[in-house]
């Protein structure tokens, strides 16, 4: 147990304390590239089945108010907003991480303080401050928690720190909504007695992260109205390292060693992804002359589903085989964005066929600090090595904002229209020099039809039994 405050007490300090501080110049930049690419994944999210169907369900489940579903011209309470916009960034897999805290802080941050900014008339700086204060928070409860657990049972530490910062909420309240939220978070099912929970079967649920959210600010009112919760809930070992969360808020900014993604699918695919692309390239291997595919990496990676033939776009995102069949047969824009086409393709079965995975002790010893494959590739006689891969878009690489911006261009090509893109990007530059209404205004705006009929033509996603793991 930690001496002094409570943990819960100590998140809250520290969200008071942001509150009086400038922000760096580099957790700016930090933040402002997030937003960018959280709606990139957003927007590459709205057509799916589980965000319709959360926009559909929302009006049901929350109040109306102020706050902008994006790029529909709906609105509801904070809550319902942040429901429905975590729900499409967190859709495709494409949205950030932190691999520390092996998990997604963004698509639950950053909804979260755009739900609230307009009722608090918020300015740009106050708004980029609260999303890097949000990330704080909810990078250091994820990383130093003892036992593995899915992204919606401690992301919404960070969405109530940024929501609590723009509201001005006081200190001992903040405290309370942790200790709430907590409480009442996802389960999700983690680990009992070392043992993990059978991975859930592929399903809209995935990590539990739009429900999280949403719960999360609940916490919030709740506590402004006198709720109270356990506040030591994070003080206990071996459940949470309770002293080196306290560390890590006093460390560098958390939003500064985010991950960045460029394919749809599980970070744990990124790295084959990339290695497969660069052997091909390397050497001009044409699929059809390939026979085999080892993929040598670490023991995180067979929790997967990895099926040959996934049933439905969420078992697709967790599976190594088949993705590297698409994109060594058609592609990685196949994976950005993420379409209902990219399911039943023979030729990527039967390339999927071909790969099999390999646990590699070197490999497995640097994870999660670091995400890495390596490839080798089997045609006729010859074997072909690819270099130790890391995934592209790591922290300590990060992509430069024209990747980010060019990223967006791709990943919302078939929701917005070139008019609604252009104006998102120019909002966020106009954003770096301190006017926040025009993002306000591109996000309340209809750029996407709210009938439910995907724009594509698409079909409804296939139901299925695919089995996924949560996202890393």
């Amino acid at each position: 147990m930690s001496i002094g405050p409570h943990i819960t007490q100590r998140l809250a300090a520290h969200v008071t304390a942001a509150q009086s501080r400038a922000l760096s110049a580099e957790a700016r930049d930090g933040a402002q590239r997030c937003l960018l690419d959280l709606l990139a994944a957003t927007a590459a999210g709205l057509s799916v089945t589980a965000v319709v169907a959360a926009r559909r369900a929302a009006p049901l489940l929350f109040r109306d108010g102020s706050a902008s579903v994006w790029f529909t011209g709906e609105r509801l309470s904070a809550s319902g907003a942040a429901f429905c916009n975590a729900a499409a960034a967190s859709a495709l897999d494409l949205d950030d991480g932190n691999r520390a805290a092996r998990g997604h802080p963004g698509a639950s941050v950053i909804p979260a303080a755009l739900a609230v900014v307009e009722e608090t008339n918020a300015d740009a700086d106050a708004l980029l401050a609260a999303i890097a204060t949000g990330y704080d928070v909810a990078v250091a409860v994820g990383a130093e928690r003892g036992f593995y657990a899915r992204s919606g049972m401690w992301c919404g530490f960070g969405a109530i720190a940024a929501a609590a910062f723009l509201r001005r909420t006081p200190e001992d309240q903040v405290a309370q909504a942790m200790a709430i939220y907590g409480m009442t978070a996802p389960n999700l099912q983690g680990v009992a007695d070392g043992t993990p929970y059978p991975p859930s079967l592929g399903n809209d649920v995935k990590e539990g992260i739009p429900w999280a959210t949403a719960t999360a600010l609940a916490a919030l009112p709740l506590a402004e109205a006198g709720m109270t919760g356990p506040l030591d809930m994070l003080d206990h070992a071996p459940h949470h390292r309770a002293e080196s969360i306290a560390a890590r808020l006093a460390g560098p900014p958390a939003i500064n060693q985010t991950y960045f993604k460029f394919y749809c699918c599980c970070r744990h695919l990124h790295a084959p992804i990339d290695a497969l692309l660069a052997v091909m390239a390397e050497y001009a291997l044409a699929p059809d002359a390939i026979d085999a595919v080892e993929v040598h990496i670490y023991r995180g990676a067979f929790n997967l589903s990895n099926r040959v033939n996934p049933a439905n776009l969420v078992d697709l995102q967790y599976s190594i085989p088949y993705c590297l069949g698409l994109v060594a047969l058609h592609g990685p824009d196949t994976l950005l964005p993420l379409e209902e086409s990219a399911l039943d393709r023979a030729d990527a079965i039967a390339f999927a066929g071909k790969v099999s995975l390999h646990l590699d002790p070197e490999i497995d010893r640097r994870f999660p600090a670091e995400s890495l494959a390596r490839v080798v590739v089997v045609a006729g006689e010859r074997r072909y090595e690819s270099r130790l891969t890391h995934p592209h878009g790591e922290a300590f690489d990060p992509p430069t904002r024209q990747a980010l911006e060019q990223k967006f261009s791709r990943a919302s090509g078939r929701s917005l229209d070139r008019a609604t893109q252009q104006r998102v990007i120019e909002a966020l530059a106009r954003l770096k020099i301190g006017q926040v209404a025009p993002l306000y205004s591109v996000l309340a705006r209809a750029a996407f039809p709210t009938d439910n009929r995907d724009r594509t033509g698409s079909a409804p996603r296939r139901s299925g039994d695919g089995n996924a793991q949560a996202r890393t």
